[in-house]
């Protein structure tokens, strides 16, 4: 074990100089490097820090002070005097200290794919576990409108009667940021139906936020649509990809240049299992890193496991935790009796229906209240107290 890890986890407890909250570090235009942190400081002066909407991990008193200095960009120098002078260490020693524990995050940046429960000798839980003041991600479905085509029944437009204007949504934005939430979703439904989804992801961009968004991207065809939400600050996109649709493969096609992370979902069916392979090999070749794949039909359980080690084989990340959105070809599992919810459901993230409706995930019909209307801390608690 590292020396410098061993003297941050001996330190003293003593509550740092800073509000709880949540603070957020954006990397300049000029690094390449193209990332962001979340510091999140609870009411005990623990943290957890989040790496890109991705990497999450849960700080003793310590290493949240070192972090807070970093994402305020504090030399070394005066990090070594604060540090010595609270915590009666060595000056120069607690300099290095945090010159170490700084590189080593910015190579977490670099290369995600690192255990940071080794490399960085942190204590790392699963996002749902543990007792966190707040989840780290929220879906939210501005609207369960349907591209054209699609069953009106495949949306629980019966349920969900009404749609939130965009001056109430960003009300709910805003109070997902204050509670300490760094990112957000736009799911649906097909959220680009809304003409003002570039002005939600705008704000949220605004407030500080990290925005992904699940599309079936044809508007991504228009470059003008995908400049507005470039603009805008999208960080991230997953492309509900129907192979057989050459629109869809236009939208992605325009989308995997662009300064954006990309992820594709695949549903294997019976009708297109045969060509599922060579779909996912071109996946490989035009460019993208990571995919969603999940199947409707339980006969089809072998296939799926074959094609997820052949994405293994192709150093193709598998995203699992990302909504899906209500559709005919991509139903979601969780409407069916007996179903368990995802494990984060709940706790890692929580999902808004177009109404504000509150639920622990999509399709776990379970109101924690209404986002707009009622106060966070009555929905969170609410939220705690689900069992699935």
């Amino acid at each position: 074990m590292s020396s410098f890890l061993e003297r941050i986890r001996r330190a003293p407890s003593r509550h740092p100089q800073f509000q709880p909250g949540i603070y957020h570090y954006q990397s300049p235009p000029e690094d390449p490097r193209n990332y962001r942190l979340h510091l999140r400081v609870e009411s005990n002066g623990e943290g957890v820090l989040i790496v890109n909407a991705a990497t999450v991990l849960h700080l003793n008193e310590t290493a949240t002070e070192y972090l807070f200095y970093f994402l305020h960009n504090l030399p070394a120098e005066a990090v070594g005097r604060r540090m010595a002078a609270r915590y009666s260490v060595d000056r120069r020693q607690a300099e290095a200290d945090y010159r170490e524990l700084a590189e080593r995050v910015l190579t977490l940046v670099e290369v995600p794919d690192l255990d940071p429960v080794t490399f960085l000798d942190f204590e790392r839980r699963q996002p749902y576990s543990g007792k966190i003041a707040a989840p780290y991600r929220l879906d939210i479905a501005p609207t369960y409108r349907l591209p054209q085509g699609e069953a009106p029944e495949s949306a629980p437009v019966e349920r969900v009667k009404t749609e939130l204007s965009a001056a109430e949504w960003k009300q709910i934005l805003e109070k997902a940021w204050q509670a300490g939430i760094p990112h957000v979703i736009f799911t649906g439904g097909e959220p680009t139906l809304r003409d003002d989804l570039p002005e939600l992801v705008a704000h949220a961009e605004r407030l500080g936020m990290v925005s992904g968004l699940v599309t079936n991207g044809e508007r991504f065809a228009e470059a003008s649509y995908l400049k507005a939400l470039l603009d805008a600050g999208l960080d991230h996109v997953m492309i509900i990809m129907h192979p057989d649709n050459p629109h869809a493969w236009t939208a992605l096609k325009n989308a995997l240049p662009e300064d954006l992370f990309v992820a594709v979902h695949l549903t294997l069916t019976k009708e297109n299992y045969a060509e599922m392979a060579e779909y996912i090999q071109e996946l490989k070749n035009l460019g993208v890193s990571a995919v969603s794949l999940t199947t409707i039909a339980p006969e089809l359980e072998l296939e799926l496991q074959g094609l997820r080690e052949l994405l293994a084989g192709l150093d193709l990340r598998l995203v699992w935790d990302i909504p899906v959105p209500y559709s005919s070809f991509n139903p979601v599992a969780l409407e069916v009796a007996n179903s368990k919810p995802p494990q984060g459901a709940g706790r890692a993230w929580l999902y808004v229906e177009p109404d504000g409706d509150v639920l622990p995930a999509q399709g776990v019909n379970v109101v924690l209240g209404n986002l707009l209307h009622d106060p966070w801390e009555k929905i969170w608690k609410q939220a705690q107290a689900y069992q699935p």
